[in-house]
């Protein structure tokens, strides 16, 4: 499969909320999409609604913190042409009721890490020879929760900070080749996970996750490397002018 000329983006945690609203946007902005969910069948219900936008839309089901998944992506990438834009937004909250740390269950706390630190990690590293050919940007989706220390976040928190870190290094350590890296708190939205964060409670407060498409449309505008190192909050009154070094 030949290169066409739209840019190439890959999107994980693409079946549904924050990463559904990304791969719709994406799409209408001319991109090429390259998709990954652990929910199959959900993915490919939103791959086929991507479809009248005119660019190419390849869902490929998994678990991300699976390293064969990992390479299958990568490895698809490759063949739809290079990859421009890397987004890590598949996550995992772990155990709901979210319980303290002092008694939070270890293995469980293994699989948190797993998805949200090391999979990402091991995804950029995968992914960093199409990215220095197109000079392209990865995006490290965090939370509010890597520095707030909420009671009952400190699992799916500190997987965040620790994100948050990595990101911070690879920037510094990737600049030379062209490549950005940055870290996106998109802020509380109405969706599954959030849900599953308060299980029983009304969260109809919560915007819905295309709040935030102001901020993406800013962020997708910018040049790589002006952007690369940062921490952004996407649903802040001035994401730009406040935002903050990693």
């Amino acid at each position: 499969m030949q290169r066409s000329t739209r840019p190439i983006a890959l999107i994980t945690g693409a079946n549904r909320g924050l990463g559904e609203t990304l791969a719709g946007f994406l799409a209408a902005s001319g991109y090429d999409l390259l998709l990954n969910a652990r929910g199959e069948q959900a993915l490919n219900a939103v791959a086929n609604r991507l479809d009248h936008f005119g660019g190419r839309v390849r869902a490929i089901g998994g678990d991300v913190g699976d390293a064969a998944v990992r390479a299958a992506l990568i490895a698809a990438a490759g063949a739809m042409g290079g990859l421009d834009l890397l987004i890590n937004n598949a996550s995992e909250l772990g155990v709901s009721p979210l319980p303290p740390l002092a008694d939070y269950p270890l293995n469980d706390l293994m699989r948190i890490y797993d998805i949200n630190v090391f999979a990402p990690l091991g995804l950029i590293q995968a992914a960093l020879p199409l990215l220095r050919e197109s000079h392209g940007l990865v995006v490290n989706i965090s939370s509010d929760a890597a520095a707030g220390g909420y009671a009952g976040w400190g699992g799916y928190g500190s997987s965040k900070a620790a994100l948050d870190l990595i990101s911070k290094t690879l920037a510094n350590e990737i600049s030379a080749d062209g490549v950005g890296v940055v870290s996106v708190d998109p802020g509380d939205m109405r969706t599954a996970m959030h849900q599953q964060a308060f299980p029983g409670e009304d969260i109809s407060d919560r915007p819905l996750p295309d709040v935030t498409l102001p901020f993406w449309a800013w962020l997708f505008g910018q040049s790589v490397l002006a952007v690369s190192g940062r921490r952004y909050a996407a649903q802040a009154s001035a994401w730009e002018a406040a935002r903050e070094a990693l």
